[in-house]
């Protein structure tokens, strides 16, 4: 089912109005949902009842790195700060260890089609150890030797250079995704990130030089002393790079659960009229430069596989954002990591000395998870088909899943009516479709079908739609 949205329309009040908070929906249910009652009984059943299916799907691993040299005062993420690199040698020996007891539970023959590393920072480990890594990798897990594959790893540009793509070319890395978030010098000095340009064009000019398939760049907008023309002149410097792929994230300011935000000045902080003009300058400018505007926060050039999977309707949502391959179990390895078995998520422990003591006691470091009923199922494929393509067939919907589609789904469809009334969708008996002024207001429409957000009624937890 092809996406048939050209081009989303931008609406300044509009948006403004239905600028509250929501899910993204890199998973439904989403992550509150999941529970300590699961553990690691649970996630051995999934993997066995997944080798059992008529033809296994492939694997995705994402193994995520915690640790930075230095903290960047607008994240949000789980990392340990530290100059130490002997804190890696113990966390990849812990590493190893994991893989050792994870890898034997799948059959040996599902091989690994992608393979992601996050942080953190990941390329906190140099080239030797980086090789060892994936070398261990290899031993446990049959990974993909084909060009097809995706084998990506996020870079802070301060501590990489083209060396090191070069040693990651070489070791079977594919795929770069560079942190930039702003050229400017003010911004960059507000958030604790100083980085040249000159950097980031040596580290893709190497990376294409050794044949890495595709580079990513992320921005942010919504961080201090940002304003319409100095991002204006961020993006012009981007465009020049001329990377695959662009993230523009919106910076959400969460500082009684994220520490490091403390740091930044509130006052300088740009306000809400800003914000949504830096989120309309992005997108005229990327789309006028050829980019396509996939959803979210994603922008791909028009020849690149993200566009290609969503005009073709096979592109799908996962915890790395969207991905062409919709066939694939993800397994998470590492401190914090998540993994999605056929209707099964779980998710390790969030502490590194927790995930030490689990390991060491002849755990899997799972302390959290959930598996899906069969409500649960129907509703994250629709979801998922309405935050890559914007389009449902109600008939078809209903026909592979044996339910009536307006019945079963009365109560979201009456929430969905308002939406239409703002010309966000259009619904006839055959049909639910975004509209291009709705596009960029797809999680509102994803949010009238999750049960769980009107049972709680509580969107407190989620960031802003914009």
């Amino acid at each position: 089912m092809a996406n048939v949205i050209s081009a989303p329309q931008f609406d300044a009040e509009l948006l403004a109005r239905y600028d509250t908070t929501g899910p993204r929906y890199t998973s439904y249910p989403t992550a509150p949902q999941f529970s300590d009652v699961f553990d690691e009984r649970s996630l051995r059943a999934a993997i066995a009842s997944s080798n059992e299916e008529p033809i296994p799907s492939a694997l995705s691993i994402y193994v995520h790195v915690p640790f930075c040299l230095s903290p960047c005062f607008y994240c949000g993420c789980n990392r340990v700060i530290t100059r130490d690199v002997g804190k890696a040698d113990t966390y990849l020996g812990y590493l190893r260890r994991e893989f050792e007891r994870v890898a034997p539970l799948f059959d040996p023959d599902r091989e690994v089609h992608q393979l992601h590393f996050g942080g953190g920072t990941p390329n906190f480990l140099d080239l030797p150890r980086m090789r060892k890594l994936l070398g261990s990798l290899r031993r446990h897990f049959n990974m993909s030797t084909h060009a097809e594959r995706e084998f990506g790893i996020e870079l802070d540009p301060r501590h990489a250079d083209a060396e090191y793509v070069r040693g990651l070319a070489e070791a079977g890395m594919n795929r770069l995704s560079l942190g930039i978030q702003d050229f400017d010098p003010r911004v960059q000095q507000a958030v604790n990130r100083v980085q040249n340009i000159e950097r980031v064009e040596e580290i893709m000019r190497g990376a294409r030089a050794c044949g890495f398939r595709s580079i990513s760049v992320d921005l942010i907008y919504g961080l201090p002393y940002q304003n319409v023309d100095t991002f204006t002149r961020t993006l012009e410097q981007v465009i020049l790079l001329n990377p695959d792929r662009i993230a523009a994230y919106s910076y959400a300011h969460l500082p009684q659960m994220f520490k490091a935000q403390r740091q930044l000045e509130a006052a300088a902080l740009p306000d809400a009229a800003t914000k949504l003009a830096l989120f309309g300058r992005t997108l005229e400018m990327l789309t006028s430069a050829g980019y396509v505007y996939i959803g979210m926060d994603h922008f791909a050039r028009a020849d690149n596989e993200l566009a290609f999977a969503q005009r073709a309707g096979t592109l799908q949502r996962n915890f790395q954002g969207y991905s062409t391959h919709r066939d694939c179990d993800i397994v998470g390895l590492g401190v914090s990591s998540i993994s999605s078995i056929g209707p099964v998520y779980s998710q390790n422990t969030r502490d590194l000395k927790t995930y030490y003591n689990m390991i060491d006691g002849g755990r899997l470091p799972v302390v959290r998870g959930m598996e899906l009923d069969e409500d649960d199922q129907i509703r994250r494929e629709l979801i998922n088909m309405l935050m890559c393509h914007g389009k449902i067939d109600k008939i078809r919907f209903a026909h592979r899943h044996r339910l009536l589609f307006d019945a079963y789904f009365s109560d979201d469809l009456e929430r969905l009516e308002m939406l239409a009334r703002d010309g966000l969708v259009e619904i006839d008996t055959r049909k639910i479709k975004v509209t291009e002024r709705g596009w960029l207001l797809v999680r509102h429409v994803a949010m009238c079908f999750d049960r769980y957000l009107h049972q709680s009624g509580n969107q407190a937890r989620f960031s802003r739609v914009i």
